[in-house]
């Protein structure tokens, strides 16, 4: 094994990570704000994936373009969602909300399978690649990790430099005295979860433009984004970036070292060391 091949597993993983952080992004915001374990979350990434196959493959559009549209139905979906599914229970116990995202999770999954079938699907997409001496980068990769910084950039400036953003953020430190202060606390759930629906769906439609998928996909996505929350912080959305990152650079070192089927082994046994060390996180959650 030589230095180019250690430096080029490295990068790649980086660049994987970086996306892995914006599907852990979604997750880390809805917990945030509403204390929500959404299980729906890996649907959610599987229905970006075929959002922007189907703009693709049937209307023929960039799959970056199509990301944009992919991310608008993500946010009505999701604000959609809310009130149909996790507004009647948001006040009740911590299973009321767990069983009711997990109910969408099941009907997405249901409805996909009967539509898609489980046949992998692969949008067949490719940007070339750039060698850089003993690198050798995916044009794809790039693009998706540049996309994700740009996403990361501008969720950052909403949050903490609009109105919107400061109304989120109250809900999420107290939202009775938020509302006390006038803040519609239930338009800003919504919005909440219609974000972390948008940013799942983005991720999705990025991981489908290098990875083939399935309806069933999300659900490896959805463990790789608690993973990601736990090392970052639950509740700490940008911490998302930087759980994302450590594991894809785990992930693109590891198999140097050990067969690929004992990735996800490790990967969880770091779960469970950091819940044990600092359940906060890397970062500190919300508290």
């Amino acid at each position: 094994m030589n230095a180019g091949t250690i430096l080029s597993s490295l990068v790649d993983g980086l660049l994987i990570g970086v996306v892995y952080g914006i599907a852990a992004m979604g997750l880390n915001l809805i917990w945030g704000v509403m204390r929500v374990i959404n299980l729906a979350h890996g649907a959610l990434i599987s229905l970006g994936m075929f959002g922007v196959y189907l703009f693709f493959s049937s209307l023929g559009l960039n799959p970056y373009l199509a990301l944009l549209f992919v991310a608008l139905l993500g946010l009505l979906m999701g604000v959609i969602v809310y009130f149909v599914g996790i507004a009647p229970v948001i006040n009740g116990p911590y299973l009321s909300t767990l069983l009711a995202t997990f109910s969408i999770n099941m009907i997405i999954i249901g409805l996909g399978t009967a539509a898609f079938t489980t046949t992998p699907r692969d949008i067949g997409f490719s940007l070339g690649s750039i060698q850089i001496g003993p690198l050798i980068l995916l044009g794809t990769r790039l693009v998706a990790a540049a996309a994700t910084l740009l996403v990361t950039g501008a969720l950052y400036i909403f949050l903490y430099r609009t109105r919107t953003g400061k109304y989120i953020r109250a809900v999420s430190n107290n939202r009775s005295a938020a509302e006390l202060m006038g803040i519609p606390s239930s338009r800003i759930l919504a919005l909440s979860f219609g974000i972390g629906t948008m940013l799942a769906a983005i991720a999705g439609g990025l991981i489908a433009t290098f990875f083939s998928f399935t309806i069933l996909s999300g659900d490896v996505y959805q463990q790789k984004s608690f993973i990601i929350g736990v090392l970052g912080g639950l509740g700490n959305p940008l911490g998302a970036l930087v759980g994302g990152l450590i594991l894809g650079v785990l992930e693109g070192l590891l198999p140097l070292a050990m067969p690929n089927t004992w990735v996800p082994v490790i990967e969880f046994l770091l779960f469970i060391l950091i819940l044990l060390i600092k359940p906060s996180g890397l970062l500190g959650g919300r508290q």
